[in-house]
This record gives C-alpha cells, sequence and structure tokens, in this order.
C-alpha cells in the first residue's frame, strides 16, 4: 500500500515513543537476567530496575512503590482486581456494582463472577455518558463488596465522578476499584484524591510497549488484598507469579513518566485540535452530532456520528485514514456499541459512529488531511443515498460496494 497514511486510533494502541525504546533496549541484550534471580550480578541488576520503575510509577499516581503489581497490560489487571477481590471478600459478601458502559474486561468478568454466584448490579448512565454518584450509594447493600467504575471511557472519553463515588465507597467501607487505562498520562491521576483501592492501567496506552501494564493495590493494616490469580513463584508480593518482563516494566515507567510531565501542554494541543475538526464538520457536511460529554472527557477523543452514513462504509472509503468504529461488527451484520446505546442512542445513530483518537505524534498537517478526508467521504456517501444507490461494507472482501434501492 502506497501513499499517505494519517492514523487517528490512538485510543486502540499508540505507536511506542522513541526515548521508550531507547530505555528498554539494553534490558534486552546487555542486561537480560531475571529480576527474580538473587545469586548473581545479572539478576541484581534486572531486579534494581524493576524497583526503580516500580518507584517511578508509583510516584505518578500518588502511590506508594510497593503497592504496584506489573501485569500483561489492564486486562489482566482488571481480572486480578475484580475476580481476586470477589474471591478474598467471598465470606463477607457477594454483591458488585459496575456500570453499562464499562470495558469488556471488566464487564465480561462480571458475567463469569454472576455464572459463579455472585450478584452484578449494572447501572445506567445519562445521555453524555455519566453515572450518578447517587446511583452508585443507593445501589451499595450490606452485602456490597467491590464497585468498579472506569475513569475515561475508551469509546467515548467521558471522565467519571470518580472522586465522589470514591468517597461514597470509602464511607461504606466497600473496595473501590477503577479502570484508569484511557487516563494516565492523559488527566491528572491520584489515587488518594480519587479515593480509588485498586487501580489499573495498559503501557501501551501511553506510548509503552504491549504486553504489560500495572495494578494499583492499596496497602495498609487490615486491608484485603485480591487473591492471587496464577500461582507459581510468588512474585509481585504473591499476587502475580511469572517471570518479570523487565524490559517491558522499565518501558511502562518511562512511557508513564513522560506522558505525565508532558500531559498538560499534549492536552491543550490535542483539545484544541479535537475541537477544530467538529466545528468544521459541524459546517461542512454537516449532520453530525458529539456523542460523549460536550467538555467533561479527554482531551484527545472525539466520538461522532454522521446521519445518513454507516460507520464501516465510511471507514473503508478512506483506507488512508485509521480510525475506528463505534460499532463492533460481525461478519455480516454490525451490532451497536454497548456504550453508545446505554447512551440511548437510536441504533442508525450507533451504527454511525467514529471514533477520532489523535496523539503525541499527531500533526496539524494530519488533522487538516482527516478534517477533509472525512468531509469528503460523508458528502460522497449521502450522495449515493440520494441518487438511489446504497453503499455497503462487504467484510469478506474488505470492500464497499453499492446496489440500487
Amino acid at each position: 500500500m502506497t501513499g499517505r497514511f494519517v492514523y487517528m486510533d490512538n485510543h486502540a494502541t499508540t505507536p511506542v515513543d522513541p526515548r521508550v525504546v531507547d530505555a528498554m533496549i539494553p534490558f534486552f541484550t546487555e542486561h537480560f537476567g531475571n529480576a527474580a534471580s538473587r545469586q548473581h550480578r545479572a539478576g541484581w541488576v534486572a531486579g534494581e530496575a524493576v524497583e526503580k520503575a516500580r518507584a517511578s510509577v508509583a510516584g505518578t499516581i500518588g502511590a506508594q512503590s510497593r503497592e504496584i503489581v506489573f501485569t500483561s497490560g489492564a486486562t489482566e489487571a482488571n481480572n486480578l482486581a475484580l475476580k481476586g477481590m470477589s474471591a478474598t471478600m467471598r465470606n463477607r459478601g457477594d454483591h458488585i456494582i459496575t456500570v453499562r458502559t464499562e470495558h469488556h474486561s471488566v464487564l465480561d468478568v462480571c458475567h463469569r463472577l454472576r455464572k459463579e454466584g455472585f450478584r452484578v448490579t449494572f447501572l445506567d448512565v445519562d445521555a453524555d455518558g455519566l453515572v450518578n454518584p447517587g446511583d452508585v450509594a443507593s445501589a451499595i447493600t450490606d452485602t456490597t463488596i467491590l464497585v468498579s467504575v472506569m475513569l475515561a471511557n475508551n469509546e467515548i472519553g467521558t471522565l467519571q465522578p470518580l472522586a465522589e463515588i470514591g468517597a461514597i465507597c470509602r464511607s461504606r467501607g466497600v473496595t473501590f476499584h477503577t479502570d484508569a487505562t484511557q487516563a494516565v498520562g492523559k488527566v491528572p491521576v491520584n489515587v488518594d484524591a480519587l479515593q480509588v483501592d485498586l487501580l489499573s492501567m495498559s503501557a501501551h496506552k501511553a506510548y509503552g510497549p504491549k504486553g504489560v501494564g500495572f495494578l494499583y493495590v492499596r496497602r495498609g493494616p487490615s486491608r484485603p488484598l485480591p487473591s492471587p490469580q496464577a500461582d507459581g513463584g510468588g512474585q509481585e508480593g504473591g499476587l502475580r507469579s511469572g517471570t518479570l518482563n523487565v524490559p517491558g516494566i522499565v518501558g511502562c515507567a518511562k512511557a508513564v513518566e513522560i506522558a505525565v510531565s508532558e500531559m498538560e501542554a499534549e492536552g491543550l494541543r490535542l483539545s484544541r485540535w479535537r475541537d477544530e475538526m467538529f466545528r468544521a464538520w459541524q459546517a461542512s457536511p454537516g449532520g453530525v452530532r458529539l456523542n460523549g460529554h460536550a467538555t467533561r472527557r479527554l482531551p484527545h477523543n472525539l466520538n461522532v456520528s454522521f446521519a445518513g452514513v454507516e460507520d464501516s462504509v465510511l471507514m473503508m472509503s478512506m483506507k488512508d485514514v485509521a480510525v475506528s468504529s463505534g460499532s463492533a461488527c460481525s461478519s455480516s451484520k454490525p451490532e451497536p456499541s454497548h456504550v453508545l446505546a446505554a447512551l440511548g442512542l437510536r441504533r442508525e445513530e450507533a451504527g454511525s459512529a467514529i471514533r477520532i483518537g489523535l496523539g503525541r505524534f499527531t500533526t496539524a498537517e494530519d488533522v487538516e488531511y482527516t478534517t477533509r478526508r472525512v468531509a469528503e467521504e460523508v458528502t460522497r456517501l449521502r450522495g449515493l443515498h440520494e441518487r438511489g444507490r446504497r453503499p455497503e461494507y462487504d467484510s469478506t472482501a474488505q470492500s464497499i460496494t453499492t446496489t440500487q434501492t
């Protein structure tokens, strides 16, 4: 494939920052020791690098080093938090509270826990994607052992009122978990200010390597810890066994460090471009709606629906621009995004949504090009409809076909 290609899907993953790569390289070949090897220098050097990374990550979120458990990413961290804490607390209760707009690595775990006998309350959100803290308070019972609410939504970027929810959970003695994967390095995150007990994160959402992340686990007298979900070595304070991914851990810490230090300037730049794109589309081609909260959202997120245009058709019509869909499409039948459905969008509105994720390496030229290409394709596709032609996405051939209506 030749020609220009613009990447605007930085919610799905981000390119690794060259500064992160530089920090990681020595731990592939020069300092390659096993961090659990305590008998020689190679192991000591690797172990010291891990502990330095642990302290760095902890510092960025206001935690203590011993409260950071390195994992393979946020999916594992979410599983360890929810499954592990449910197992620990089962003798105290069987009720879990979460939100309908959570990531599937939380929702699917909750569905599995239901099959194992736990009761789960799935809270609704308003039209902007916000959960009402009062609904959380009302849902808590004497048997509630865990509340899980993500900080920033991965599709629409809405930021939840976590500090208010955290205060409610703290006052009721309920453990509070958040999936902060999309938030760390994009907005300020402090575990004490948010009053969270567990926090999950993936490095590859913040210009770090794939396959590594962490779970913050609050420590304290008589404070329950999640039961380990992997046994076999007792690494990470006994909470997560397995040989540590030293290069990945070093890269994770470096990525988070850079993201937090550059967060303010980067956020201002990306939010300005984001808003410029939306205003341009309001003017031309028009017929566009913003999905998610207008102001309480991630600075680099833009989720929009274009009336009369299917998301899959739009994306396949501009293969020179990488964006993602508001829908999860199967081979033949598009299913609405569970997030957009929870906002109350009609099926056709949810099925016309695309998510723009600007990033650190996005340029002004990329923004201008994407703005123009989206407007061009929306106008063209609407024109086909007006002429009685219906464009459809053929997932097998990965191409667009048109039929007479």
